[in-house]
């Protein structure tokens, strides 16, 4: 029997060769060493390819969730501009949104909500786990059973849990001091996303935090994943039961804001649609109050995302964090704060003018930009974090650059004078000294936003559009002031789960495995003991990559971030379309693959190897130009949508999430259903921040249409859902 690759062969003449076959010779020495070394040569090629797919496809899942960030950024200035500048829009502007971006309650002073869970009954069917205070490990034990078996804490006992957590956290410092001197080893972990699984499979495989295994969980519990509630709850609980040995830093998803774009709002909605504002609301006061920093022994700095040439220490100690509610939420400012003459206050009204018609696009909004006002922004300071957009005082992110766009904060001004662009105009003033609560909201926004770079200086993060980039330089610079030795952040997803870098005074932890995709990363956690030399622990939670090779998991990450891409692309068809045309002057249908690289980075603006990936989305015509519009032939429309208005449809498909954001706030019974009244406001909001040029008759007009059953009220998550796009393979699968 001859064995095979996972087979068997019989042969009748087994050990009796035949005479044809003559003597048999062995293969040379040298022979044998050309076929390895061959064989070597093709594998390493074969891995090499895979791995530059891989990183391709890596590239562009990042891309994608970094521009979603900038996104929301420029959502959430539009918020704070209307705010803080207009008092209408058509009569209802602020009042759309003011219940959500400023505070609710003031955190210290909230004795009317304290007893409010205890009005709550909990009906005998209930079969979850039922808690009291203080908790027991009895408690903790029976919350971990009830979440394995997909059980929901009952709203009275969450609301319960987190008022006892807000109670903890007033008393807690912005810095947190710890010594590893109590504990054999200290465990860190990074972002978990709402992934479950992952931390379930870090305390299976670590333990549980106790008082011989302290853990610090480095922010962004929740978001992105669908169990990020469970997440949260036993975070807390074990925060309560454990004080001196479970600690949670603050990252940039604790934030009312954010988790309107990225699911845990509608996912606290879901899950408690009685009692869900009311637990949303004292997450938004808990999640401000989470410390910022830790340190270990006076060594090792934690922090979520990462620091800039400003910040220290000591002054972060002494702000005001729960003030800082969002830090998406810049501080109130307008040009009146500038002192200006008349002349200037009226350019502050041709400043709103925009916003009131809404007849600007969005692209020229964020190459123009309407307020670009720091003291960082100026040439004495080109290197400062805070000359980043959404560390500007005002709405300098609703226009933020992406990649390397100019933006008016990196226009050369005199030193000590700001360059304020008024339409096509620029005025120079000379910069007011920042306030107390400007000075506090950087330092916030820095530590949450920030990630290191190569390069040595302190640059604005124009690829997330927040925060800033950090080189070896500033990382140096922090620990030598502060008497440190090791930088620990979380922040970005990295591969492996961690990365090191800055000659080894940086590293990156990530918990949360297969992040955009099964089997994309791995997720990871470090442990520091006395000696504070880092031993990494890496895992995949996993139910069918096991199975599949190396290949097969790179061509299902790739397929995904493919179809992503596809949709961006189909999302702008028409600025694509007429960008491709002025290429065109033969009306070939055609270009270069180096016009339709550029075409498609100028537009899309997401930083990619758009030659590497052009097989991928466009076909070449036989004279080996690009055919254009075969970029957009694989996906269509799931549903025809009513053309009210020229790209209509085209227009909801690209800000479908921005329009659902703006729904969600005014939805405030979470019904799914708003009145034709409701759907007007909505678009015209919709309308001012985006510039979508939509009358009120072509509001009408659509919302007569999608009223299907014609009782005065819009389901607007049907309405919603026909702004999918739909992948034609997939269909022809199905």
């Amino acid at each position: 029997m001859i064995m095979g690759c996972g087979t068997s062969i019989e042969t009748e003449n087994q050990g009796k060769p035949s005479a044809a076959d003559g003597p048999s010779k062995n293969p040379s020495p040298a022979l044998t060493m050309k076929a390895a070394i061959l064989i070597q040569r093709w594998y390493r090629r074969y891995i090499a390819q895979l791995e530059m797919r891989r990183r391709c496809t890596w590239n562009i899942f990042q891309s994608i969730e970094y521009a979603g960030e900038q996104d929301q950024l420029q959502l959430s200035s539009f918020f704070t501009f209307m705010l803080d500048n207009f008092t209408h829009l058509n009569g209802n502007g602020p009042d759309l949104i003011s219940h959500l971006l400023d505070s609710v309650v003031e955190p210290w002073t909230e004795e009317g909500r304290q007893a409010k869970y205890e009005q709550i009954s909990v009906p005998e069917s209930y079969t979850g786990p039922r808690l009291t205070f203080p908790l027991s490990t009895t408690d903790a034990n029976n919350l971990l059973t009830a979440v394995k078996e997909q059980k929901t804490l009952h709203a009275r006992y969450v609301l319960q849990l987190l008022h006892e957590t807000k109670k903890f956290l007033k008393q807690m410092p912005n810095v947190i001091y710890l010594s590893t001197a109590y504990a054999k080893e200290i465990t860190i972990c990074g972002d978990l996303h709402g992934r479950l699984d992952d931390l379930l499979l870090i305390f299976y495989k670590n333990g549980l935090p106790s008082a011989e295994n302290p853990y610090i969980f480095n922010g962004d519990f929740v978001d992105r994943g669908k169990k990020s509630m469970e997440i949260v709850i036993i975070l807390f609980a074990f925060l309560l039961l454990y004080p001196d040995h479970m600690h949670l830093n603050r990252g940039n998803h604790e934030d009312h804001i954010m988790n309107l774009r990225y699911g845990f709002t509608k996912e606290v909605m879901q899950k408690y649609k009685t009692h869900g504002r009311d637990i949303l609301k004292l997450l938004q006061d808990v999640f401000s109050l989470l410390p910022i920093a830790t340190v270990i022994d006076n060594k090792v700095l934690v922090v979520h995302g990462g620091i800039s040439d400003r910040t220290d220490l000591d002054f972060l100690s002494t702000i005001e964090r729960y003030k800082v509610k969002s830090a998406l939420r810049l501080p109130r400012c307008s040009l009146e704060q500038l002192e200006l003459g008349a002349g200037t206050r009226q350019g502050r009204a041709q400043l709103g003018s925009p916003y009131s018609q809404g007849r600007a696009s969005r692209s020229t909004r964020k190459r123009k930009g309407y307020l670009a006002r720091q003291s960082s922004c100026s040439s004495t300071s080109s290197s400062s974090s805070s000359s980043s957009s959404l560390c500007s005082p005002c709405i300098s992110s609703l226009n933020t650059p992406r990649r390397n766009t100019p933006s008016p904060c990196n226009l050369p001004s005199p030193s000590g004078v700001l360059q304020v662009p008024f339409l096509d105009s620029f005025v120079s003033i000379a910069p007011p000294e920042p306030t107390r609560e400007e000075l506090e909201w950087r330092q916030v926004v820095d530590i949450l936003w920030s990630d290191p770079k190569i390069q040595n200086g302190c640059t604005p993060n124009t690829f997330r559009g927040g925060g800033c980039y950090f080189g070896p330089d500033v990382t140096q610079n922090l620990l030598e002031k502060h008497g440190l030795k090791l930088l620990i952040r979380s922040h970005e997803c990295k591969q492996e789960g961690y990365e090191i870098c800055h000659d080894g005074q940086v590293i990156t932890i990530f918990s949360a495995s297969n992040y955009y995709e099964e089997g994309s990363n791995r997720g990871a956690y470090v442990k520091l003991g006395p000696g504070l030399v880092p031993r990494f622990f890496q895992y995949q939670v996993s139910r069918s990559t096991r199975k599949l090779t190396l290949q097969q998991r790179v061509n299902v990450a790739e397929g995904s971030a493919l179809k992503a891409l596809q949709e961006k692309l189909y999302a702008h068809r028409s600025e694509l379309m007429t960008a491709f045309q002025q290429y065109d002057e033969n009306n070939t249908g055609s270009i270069s693959i180096g016009d339709w690289a550029q075409v498609v980075e100028s537009v899309l603006r997401l930083d990619l190897p758009w030659r590497t990936l052009r097989p991928r989305l466009a076909r070449l015509a036989p004279d080996g130009s690009v055919d254009y519009e075969s970029c957009f032939e694989d996906v269509s429309p799931g549903q025809p949508v009513p053309q009210v208005t020229p790209n209509f449809a085209e227009t909801l498909y690209r800000y479908r999430t921005d329009l659902e954001i703006i729904f969600n706030i005014m939805d405030k019974d979470n019904s799914g259903l708003i009145s034709i009244e409701e759907f007007r406001q909505t678009w015209r909001l919709f309308n001012s921040h985006l510039g979508v040029d939509v009358d009120d008759h072509a509001i009408d007009e659509m919302a007569r249409i999608i009223d299907f059953n014609k009782d005065g009220s819009i389901d607007f998550n049907e309405f919603l859902e026909a702004f999918r796009v739909v992948h034609k393979l997939d269909v022809k699968e199905q």
